[in-house]
Formats: C-alpha cells, sequence, structure tokens
C-alpha cells in the first residue's frame, strides 16, 4: 500500500467472503489510496511493523462479538519518533484480510529504560513473597495452607507503569500470582503491576517476631536447667 501498489493490495483482501461480494473493486482502490495519505500524513513511509495481539471476543453482547470465523489482529508501526496500531480482521478460512483499519493511537515512542527498571522493583515483590512462604514452611505453625494463601493472595493495593502511560495506582487492585503481573505487547499495551505485599509483610513480621520471644525466652533459663513448653 505505502508503495501504491493498489492491485497487489486487493489480492490480500477476502473478497470470496460473503460480506465483501459484489464490492466494486475501484472503490476498494480507492479506500486504500485514503488510507495511504492518512499513514504518510502522519507517520511518513518508512515505517517499522510488529505484531503485539491476537483475539476472538464471545460476549453476551452482540456487538462486542468477534465476527463467526475470523480473527483480530493488532499491529504495532512506527517511525523514528511515533507509533500507532493497525486493527486488522481476518477471514479464518482463506487466512485473508476482511477489514484494516487505524485506531486512534499516535503516540510518541517512549523511553523503555524506565519501564525495564521498574520490572526489577516489581520482581522483588515475588521474591520476597517466595522467601515468606519458605520462612513459614520451615516454621510449626499450623494450618500453613491457609497462611500460603494469604501470602500469595493478599497483594493490595496495586502500583502499576504502563511504557506510554506512565505511574498508575489502583487501591482496591489485587495482584494475586505471588503480587505481581506483566504485559509486553507493543508499546502501547506494556505494563508493569505489583501490589504491596501485605500477605507477606504481615506474616514476615509475625515468624520475626516469634523468633525473638523464643530466642528472648531461652536467654531467660538459667544454665543447665531444661525449659519444658507446650503450644
Amino acid at each position: 500500500m505505502l508503495k501504491e501498489d493498489y492491485d497487489k493490495c486487493v489480492d490480500y483482501l477476502a473478497l470470496e467472503h460473503e460480506t465483501a461480494k459484489n464490492t466494486n473493486i475501484d472503490t476498494i482502490k480507492m479506500a486504500f489510496r485514503n488510507f495511504r495519505e492518512r499513514i504518510v500524513s502522519n507517520f511518513g513511509t518508512e515505517l517499522d511493523y510488529s505484531f503485539m495481539q491476537s483475539e476472538k471476543k464471545f460476549s453476551t453482547e452482540e456487538s462486542e462479538n468477534t465476527p463467526p470465523n475470523t480473527t483480530v489482529v493488532f499491529v504495532e508501526f512506527a517511525n523514528k519518533k511515533d507509533f500507532g496500531v493497525l486493527k486488522v480482521l481476518f477471514d479464518d478460512t482463506s487466512k485473508k484480510i476482511l477489514n484494516i483499519n487505524t485506531l486512534d493511537v499516535k503516540e510518541a515512542i517512549p523511553s523503555m529504560t524506565t519501564f525495564w527498571l521498574y520490572g526489577l522493583l516489581a520482581i522483588c515483590v515475588p521474591i520476597f513473597n517466595v522467601y515468606v512462604i519458605r520462612k513459614i514452611k520451615r516454621s510449626d505453625l499450623k494450618r500453613k495452607w491457609l497462611k500460603y494463601l494469604g501470602v500469595i493472595l493478599l497483594n493490595v493495593p496495586a502500583f502499576t507503569y504502563a511504557a506510554v502511560e506512565g505511574f498508575s495506582f489502583k487501591i482496591l487492585n489485587f495482584q494475586i500470582m505471588l503480587g505481581i503481573s506483566f504485559e509486553y505487547t507493543g508499546y502501547l499495551n506494556s505494563a508493569w503491576s505489583f501490589g504491596l505485599p501485605l500477605g507477606g509483610l504481615y506474616w514476615f513480621f509475625k515468624l520475626r517476631q516469634k523468633s525473638n520471644l523464643t530466642t528472648e525466652s531461652l536467654a531467660d533459663t538459667p544454665m543447665g536447667e531444661k525449659q519444658i513448653t507446650a503450644e
């Protein structure tokens, strides 16, 4: 399309699909010309492309469903400064395009350095939670599985850093997978999230307090005297 080879563009379309029957080829070529002008005026002709994601939606609301036997694919395109997103509807049978358009996106390419540095901070949360789980396992606590669930599930509120939108905070957002979530599907949807490890912090200090009490109790016991305790 950028090279203005509209005949080849038409070859990639699923014209045999029932939704495309009786479509005028000249009308399609004119649509491609207009589409090209919009892309070139905003982003130029030297573009890089990367796959973001594909999806099929099933919803109780008819308008939200992906049409039968089709797949929606999102492709990111970018020049040296800005990026946009293509939304392409593919026919599953012919593997050709039924519809293509751009999302209302033109954003400056973000610096990913801050994004990955934030990721290092986020990774500390599951490491800490795993450490606390190991401490619980080695302790003499009863019903340990309840403590494990508390550490795994009780990670709230959530702190998120998105490559494009930056930092955000959600007070009632639980991060249940050991306190972290990660998405990396193009600049637009790349984000790290971690929850404050409330469960892990609670049991960390609880076990530390228990350890301190045990140490103090042993220190108060006279030399050579056996201390018998029962819980």
